[in-house]
């Protein structure tokens, strides 16, 4: 009775329903296709077992490694870029002045629209005849640009797009970083005779590398699983320049019915997801502080 009333049982019946969720729909269909990578299967016929057959053919797929650079690509530009935008629209919204409420709601309000909706609006936004961003550039006397109907255009203008989209996150997590920081360091930086880039550079930004960190991995993982806003944009044209992995991994399974190659697909990124994030976590030992 004693063990049944102690905090670690209390807290593992809290845990239970989240533990149970993230069996059901993470851990099991890990496994799951874990094995359906080694087999042929179309989802219609019994599989039949093929062991490595689909990762050999990986080595040889020309799409494959095609969505394998536009996804480096976009992954390198969109988390640099989103974190740096990110950080300087927190700093600035950091402050008080009437109505800093309404402008902190204005940030965050692209993450809560779905993404079919963004990319609707996008779709209108960068049309080559109508939308408004040739429009613009024609007022500026620069001529219209193709955006997601050109192929050396269409990867860069979906980075724009999900930047645009997820800014309002980053920001939120920046600005929680941010009020938190002890007001008596920020004074003692000023009493030392820091000027306000120094106290920034050597106080807060140091005090900011946990968020930092988070964001970092955060924007990392969601970058390499790249899917809906190719699937409502551009649906990995033209020319496959935005096929990225998880959209390549989508249309093996559920377009060619080659679930197998899919998930073979799937097992790649994951291990090279858990990869990246471990070798983000290594890098960062030095560079995070927990303590102020």
């Amino acid at each position: 009775m004693r063990f049944l009333r102690s905090d670690h049982v209390t807290g593992w019946l809290l845990v239970l329903p989240a533990t149970l969720v993230l069996l059901v729909f993470g851990l099991i269909p890990i496994g799951w296709s874990a094995v359906l990578s080694f087999q042929h299967n179309d989802l219609l016929s019994p599989p039949h077992w093929v062991g490595a057959a689909n990762y050999q053919a990986l080595r040889h797929d020309p799409v494959f490694r095609k969505s394998i650079h536009n996804t480096v690509v976009y992954t390198v530009l969109f988390v640099p870029i989103s974190i740096a935008a990110a950080l300087g629209v927190a700093v600035a919204l950091n402050t008080r002045i009437r109505g800093i409420s309404v402008y902190r709601t204005a940030v965050f309000v692209p993450v809560a629209v779905s993404t079919v909706a963004t990319a609707i609006i996008f779709n209108w936004v960068f049309d080559p005849t109508y939308g408004i961003a040739n429009w613009l550039l024609n007022e500026l006397g620069i001529s219209s640009q193709g955006f997601f109907q050109d192929p050396d255009q269409a990867l860069y203008s979906i980075v724009a797009m999900t930047v645009w989209g997820w800014i309002g996150f980053d920001v939120i997590i920046y600005l929680a970083a941010l009020q938190g920081i002890p007001q008596e360091l920020l004074e003692a930086a000023a009493i030392d005779g820091a000027g306000r880039w120094a106290t920034f550079r050597s106080v807060v930004l140091p005090l900011l590398s946990p968020a930092t960190l988070f964001l970092v991995v955060w924007s990392t993982i969601n970058a390499l699983q790249l899917f809906d806003e190719i699937y409502n944009t551009t649906r990995g044209g033209p020319l496959q320049s935005t096929t990225v992995v998880v959209y390549y991994l989508w249309q093996q399974a559920f377009q060619f019915f080659q679930a197998g190659y899919g998930a073979a697909i799937a097992e790649v990124l994951l291990v090279a997801i858990l990869v990246v994030t471990l070798l983000q976590f290594l890098v960062s030992r030095r560079a995070v502080h927990y303590t102020s």
